[in-house]
């Protein structure tokens, strides 16, 4: 199978090599001259077989939208464009249509896994037509984790579902950081009892019933700096857990821990220096290598 992908990046380019591991050809576009496969997006419509799948992993809103306004035009009938990055769930049903105009088909697929899915594969979450999901499950293959196929990836259901589960994910992602990051906090704050933090968070990675990746990437960056001296308490947030809380909201679905969690990330960008924001910042940059405010 050949495909095109839009954006190579942090994640982009990683997806790239693990398809081509994998054996799927990858035509890839980027505006950085040093890692495109082309100069533009309408030669990379001219290097792809018909009909064509082209990936985007790119910012959402105005750069997305830029993207698949652009690739509409150098694409053509039964075309299939992926949108692989963190859109909002609203949106996918805005391309859908955009693109129905021009006969071009649309999917919507969540993706997890950070700069370490090259390694480990990603999670995937898509949302479309049954046939395109068919169409395109060779390179689904390729980018899941080994093992199972329902392990890694889901068709969550019509355009739309697959960011919006990947929103859910992301929310519940913003507490569980917010958990460890307040666990590390109350431990470091008993010097006098606990005489090893990073040990005991290790000790924690295999039997327990908190046992997960994330623990094991916080052990990872308490390894490399045991008091976060070098990282600021500041924690951004990409959007996805603004959007959970407001579609709980539109939803009168209560989600205390998670709106907690975002709310806490807003008070760090106030001066607050808390260590269990430095060990949120921390984890953010572990797993997806999201910048840090250094000290």
């Amino acid at each position: 199978m050949h495909i095109g992908l839009v954006g190579l990046g942090k994640m982009g380019n990683n997806m790239r090599e693990r398809l081509r591991k994998a054996g799927v050809e990858v035509t890839g576009y980027d505006p950085n001259p040093a890692v495109t496969d082309v100069p533009t997006m309408v030669d990379l419509a001219k290097a792809l077989p018909t009909p064509r799948v082209v990936w985007i992993m790119v910012p959402s809103g105005k750069v997305t939208d830029d993207v698949i306004t652009e690739l509409s035009g150098a694409l053509e009938e039964g075309d299939l464009i992926i949108d692989g990055g963190n859109s909002k769930f609203t949106e996918d049903a805005v391309h859908a249509e955009f693109l129905a105009k021009k006969k071009i088909g649309f999917m919507d697929c969540g993706v997890s896994g950070g700069v370490w899915g090259l390694e480990n594969g990603y999670g995937l979450m898509c949302g479309g037509d049954a046939a395109d999901v068919k169409r395109v499950m060779p390179v689904f293959d390729a980018l899941r984790p080994e093992g199972p196929r329902d392990e890694g990836f889901v068709h969550v259901g019509e355009v739309g579902s697959g960011h919006y589960a990947k929103m859910v994910h992301n929310g519940i992602e913003y507490a569980i950081m917010q958990a460890w990051g307040e666990g590390y906090e109350l431990l470091s704050s008993r010097p006098d009892l606990i005489k090893d933090v990073t040990g005991t968070f290790k000790a924690w990675e295999r039997g327990t019933v908190v046992r997960s990746w994330l623990l094991e990437l916080l052990v990872k960056a308490l390894e490399e700096d045991p008091k976060f001296a070098e990282i600021e308490g500041y924690v951004d947030d990409s959007g996805e857990g603004r959007w959970t809380v407001q579609e709980a909201l539109n939803n009168a679905v209560p989600v205390p821990t998670i709106s907690a969690a975002i709310f806490a990330r807003f008070v760090s960008r106030q001066g607050d220096q808390s260590p269990s924001m430095k060990a949120v910042a921390a984890l953010r940059n572990q797993f997806g290598g999201h910048a840090v405010h250094k000290n």
